[in-house]
């Protein structure tokens, strides 16, 4: 069960673009085509879950001085792996990501799941969180791509949906934001979750108690 917890966590409840708002640049960089948004997330799936086991495994042995260019060494590794099989398989979408492929090298999600998470688990639980981490980006990024073709281009994985009036605004930058709000405010709407309804410090149980302490000196 706590396996289960360690992959369902990253669908949605810390979904690592729609709630960490993280990989900002592939996210609406790539996601004009679904095809793109897809490729993306498969391929910084591939990366993250290579990176996750290597790291757990190797979590003892990496000093701690210089354990932030290990990480990147072992990432660069498999992100040079990917490219060479993507543009083996699928040289068409290799080049239509292009350099974002290589750039999953310091994407914050893939460091921020080595750090956080591979370093400090066994394997098995790090296989779980790349695993449910990698597809919610996947899962994200492939929704907001099919949202902005549809309405951009009026198609589908390439595929042209009839009595569609394509916009442009969709495939612009502008629509990526606008698209990328859109689904962020659905998942928060389907989680139910609401913005804080006071503001103070962690220790104070009300707003009342942080004023006092402030005025006491105890906030800073």
């Amino acid at each position: 069960m706590s396996n289960f917890k360690e992959f369902t966590k990253g669908l949605i409840k810390e979904n690592p673009t729609l709630v960490g708002l993280l990989g900002m640049c592939p996210t609406l960089a790539v996601t004009t085509t679904a095809i793109n948004g897809l490729g993306m997330g498969l391929a910084t799936t591939f990366v993250l879950l290579g990176s996750n086991i290597v790291i757990s495994l190797l979590k003892n042995v990496i000093p701690k001085s210089v354990k932030l260019p290990c990480y990147i060494v072992i990432i660069a590794g498999f992100v040079t792996l990917i490219e060479m099989l993507m543009k083996g398989y699928l040289p068409d979408l290799y080049k239509s990501l292009g350099t974002f492929l290589s750039l999953i090298t310091v994407n914050c999600i893939i460091l921020g799941r080595a750090e956080m998470f591979a370093s400090k688990n066994k394997v098995i639980p790090s296989i779980m969180d790349a695993l449910g981490m990698g597809l919610g980006f996947t899962l994200a990024l492939t929704i907001m791509a099919s949202v902005r073709e549809i309405f951009g281009a009026g198609a589908w994985f390439g595929i042209k949906i009839p009595y569609i009036q394509s916009l442009t605004l969709f495939i612009l930058p502008a629509g990526g934001f606008f698209v990328l709000g859109c689904v962020i405010a659905a998942v928060n709407k389907l989680s139910d979750k609401k913005p804080p309804q006071e503001i103070g410090c962690s220790s104070c149980p009300s707003r009342e108690s942080c004023s006092s302490c402030q005025s006491e000196g105890g906030a800073k």
